[in-house]
């Protein structure tokens, strides 16, 4: 029987700390940037808002993924806890709203990322007179490398990370240390620091409220843990570990996720404290040489224009690479879900198209910003907020139906503090929100129109039958099955008998032919692909197959092409006219799994079957 596969590619597994390595390209980039930031809106109060940063991290967003990876271990992630928590058609827009995000997300770190690596390469005392104006060639030059580095094999793609994320941490650790080790030639530095930030505010309570107020403008720092969980299948577990519950996987998750917060956690909080007391704070400001690469400009100051152009190449190449992280959450994650709802192809099941239409997308979305980092900054704050925001609230739900009040209590706690985060990004910096709207409004719409064209697939995986159905069915192995189709209202005997009484008549079925009743009760009508469960039912004299789908059209015409292929006959099938609008109905297909069912299940089996001798007969009379 023909029927839509539901399987995913394979994936090879890799120790969780090489998988840490890829995700940790996103996530440890920012150091490229994010004391910049920092300072730049927070000043002399940069290394408390960091440290509130810190917290949010290490308490807030790192509890709350270590229970998304336990909870949704094939990487589905937050995403899907929140579809199951709504049924039907609420939690499928859901998915596609979040998925909206996530691609915000991910696009925008692949060409914000490329766009930052490019600013980097031109601002660097060597290279700008003969790079300055080719900003956006650049880039594009650099998202196209990314996407070939894909097409040529993911073993390569993680390998390249642990090499990028090693050297990049070891030259950042050496920067921070001769920092620190100036600070220390400079006992003065430190009270400066401390004179400057009491000459605004005497109160330390009111710093930190202040500090807390700011925290909103370096929510970029929180960025990776989205990535860490999407790509749990690529963390290698225990060779005990079940496809139900891989324990091993889940630990070595836990392990990257804990690793990753702790590592960035330490080299923000460190760096923000060496530029912060080491950099004038004119340095900072857009134009001058400390904008956005304040390590690097400390590299070139204290370590020499070689280790600081050394410095930079790293920079630039992991701030290129950090857009493997998010082109492997969305190879990852996309497939998980637009095929099974039917909103899209089964071909972007595959790497290398998907790799090639998001380059397409990545290319465009750098000419429309112009490869302007800033531009895309509140876009790329945006998706990882609603990203954290929704996983939060999942958790939280997830506590909630397990009764717990006290976790219920923290992770709605933790949930307030992102939306509240995420609302004054929004508020500030509303260029984000708009480019979400663009890709959800994308997203929804490619997907409604591939639903409508794909809706006459066959849609089913297989088909279950309950002992009485398979005693039914086992007393025609050898001879035709004559079906009528019938919706039940009080299933009582009457019914039937009036039921049978007219399919006699108006088909010319003979009293020696045998009649089996079909009935089928749509269980979910926003599942695309499903499959379907028979149950046998006697009412007196009369046999009955009771059918469980998501479409009545689809699973008739499934259980028709399994009775063929049984019993060796084609078997008949039972209607009576539909009378009514035909653009209602087909409204009713498609939102209800229902609408015109004689004309849509001879459709589902044209396209099922070529050949229209083999396909089961479809009978309809008034």
């Amino acid at each position: 029987m023909p029927s839509s596969p539901t399987h995913e590619h394979p994936v090879s597994s890799h120790p969780w700390w090489q998988v840490m390595c890829l995700t940790g390209v996103d996530y440890f980039s920012t150091l490229g940037y994010q004391p910049g930031i920092a300072v730049l809106a927070a000043g002399d109060m940069a290394p408390i808002a960091t440290l509130i940063l810190v917290l949010v991290t290490l308490f807030g967003a790192l509890p709350v993924y270590r229970n998304v990876a336990r909870l949704s271990p094939h990487g589905e992630g937050s995403i899907a806890m929140l579809e199951h928590s709504l049924p039907w058609w609420h939690g499928k827009f859901l998915v596609l709203i979040l998925l909206g995000f996530a691609g915000t997300d991910f696009i925008i770190t692949i060409t914000l990322s490329a766009a930052d690596a490019t600013a980097h390469l031109v601002e660097n005392p060597l290279l700008v007179r003969w790079l300055h104006g080719q900003e956006i060639p650049l880039t594009l030059i650099l998202i196209a490398l990314l996407g070939a580095l894909f097409l040529k094999g993911f073993r390569e793609v993680i390998g390249f990370a642990v090499v990028i994320v090693v050297v990049y941490l070891g030259l950042n650790l050496v920067v921070i240390g001769m920092g620190i080790y100036q600070i220390s030639l400079n006992p003065m530095v430190f009270p400066q620091w401390q004179a400057g930030l009491s000459a605004h505010h005497h109160n330390p309570w009111i710093v930190l409220g202040i500090s807390a107020l700011l925290f909103p403008k370096l929510a970029l720092g929180l960025s990776g843990f989205e990535t860490g969980v999407v790509v749990m299948p690529l963390v290698k577990g225990d060779p005990t570990d079940q496809e139900s519950n891989p324990v091993g996987r889940i630990r070595n998750t836990h392990h990257l996720l804990v690793t990753a917060a702790v590592i960035m956690s330490l080299f923000l909080l460190a760096s923000i404290w060496v530029t912060t007391l080491l950099i004038p704070t004119a340095a900072f400001q857009p134009g001058g040489q400390a904008n956005g690469r304040a390590l690097a400009y400390l590299a070139h100051r204290y370590l020499g224009e070689i280790f600081g152009t050394v410095y930079d190449l790293s920079t630039i190449t992991i701030l290129w690479f950090a857009g493997a992280s998010a082109l492997a959450g969305l190879l990852n994650l996309v497939p998980r879900y637009l095929p099974r709802y039917g909103m899209a192809p089964e071909w972007t099941r595959a790497v290398k198209p998907l790799v090639i239409i998001f380059m397409a997308i990545t290319f465009a979305i750098t000419l429309i910003f112009r490869a302007n980092v800033d531009a895309q900054g509140a876009a790329y704050a945006t998706g990882v907020l609603v990203l954290m925001s929704s996983a939060a609230i999942a958790v939280a739900l997830f506590f909630h139906r397990q009764r717990s009040r006290w976790s219920t209590g923290i992770f709605a706690a933790i949930a307030l503090v992102f939306i509240y985060t995420t609302i004054i990004n929004i508020i500030e910096r509303p260029d984000g929100i708009r480019l979400a709207i663009f890709f959800i409004t994308t997203i929804v719409t490619t997907s409604l129109i591939s639903r409508v064209f794909r809706s006459t697939e066959l849609r089913v995986t297989s088909i279950e039958l309950d002992d009485s159905a398979q005693e039914i069915l086992s007393k025609y192995q050898h001879q035709s099955i004559h079906l009528i189709a019938h919706r039940p209202f009080k299933k009582e005997f009457q019914e039937y008998r009036q039921k049978e009484q007219s399919a006699r008549h108006n088909n010319h079925i003979s009293k020696s032919d045998p009649l089996i009743f079909l009935e089928v009760d749509v269980v979910d009508a926003s599942v695309f692909v499903d499959a379907i469960h028979v149950r046998g039912i006697y009412l007196d004299k009369y046999q009955i197959l009771r059918v469980q789908s998501s479409a009545v059209p689809n699973a008739i015409a499934a259980l028709l092409l399994y009775l063929r292929d049984q019993t060796g006959h084609l078997p008949s099938v039972y209607f009576g006219w539909t009378e009514g609008n035909p653009l209602e109905y087909l409204l009713r297909f498609l939102l209800f799994g229902e609408g015109d069912i004689p004309i849509l299940t001879r459709e589902v089996l044209r396209k099922a079957e070529p050949n229209p001798q083999n396909r089961p007969r479809i009978h309809v009379s008034g």
